[in-house]
Parts: structure tokens; sequence; C-alpha cells
């Protein structure tokens, strides 16, 4: 009993660890979107975030889906207030539709 029981534990704990590895972005590491156009590449830095006093969980999943790539994320949408726009609004953050913090976020 207590060996089977060991084994469901351990088979559930490598089930976990695959499935979070599959979705979330590890510590210290970054992730990099490629923008379509011409302002260059997105990095978001999530170290930077927490350094600010943020949690994981206050954007995922209300504002981002937990699997990299599965928003359609674009500047329109941003400059709606959806995705990073819902912070960066001028307000909470620096303001995503000011064309002078444009390269805080995008690199060349």
């Amino acid at each position: 009993m207590m060996k089977r029981l060991l084994v469901s534990v351990l088979a559930l704990a490598i089930l976990l660890a695959v499935a979070v590895s599959a979705f979330a972005v590890p510590a210290g590491r970054k992730i990099e979107f490629e923008a379509k156009g011409g302002p260059g590449k997105v990095i978001f830095d999530g170290q930077m975030h927490a350094g600010k006093g943020l949690k994981c969980s206050e954007c995922h999943p209300s504002i981002f889906k937990m699997k990299q790539g599965a928003d359609a994320i674009t500047m329109t949408a941003i400059n709606e207030g959806k995705f990073c726009g819902a912070c960066h609004n001028g307000s909470k953050a620096f303001s995503a539709t000011d064309p002078t913090n444009c390269g805080k976020c995008h690199k060349k």
C-alpha cells in the first residue's frame, strides 16, 4: 500500500514538473517575441516585473493565456488596453501608446 502511494505521488510530481515547464518561464530567463513589422522583437523580462512586486498570477491566466504563443498580441490590442496595455497605460506603468517608450520593450 505504501509503495503504491509513493509511486503515485512520484508520478504526480513528475507530471506536474513537465506540465509547468511547458508553460512557465524559468527564473532568470526572458521571453522573446518576434514583432511583425519594423519596431524589433519584444523582450519580456519576468524578473524585472517581479522586482516591481508583481506576481505571475496578476496577469496569468486573466490577461495572458498560460501557454507561450497562445495570445495574438498586437499593438492595436495593447493600445486598446488589452494584454500589456492593461497595465502599461500611463497610470499603473509607463504608457505603451507613447512613442518615446517603444525602446523599453522593442529591441532591434
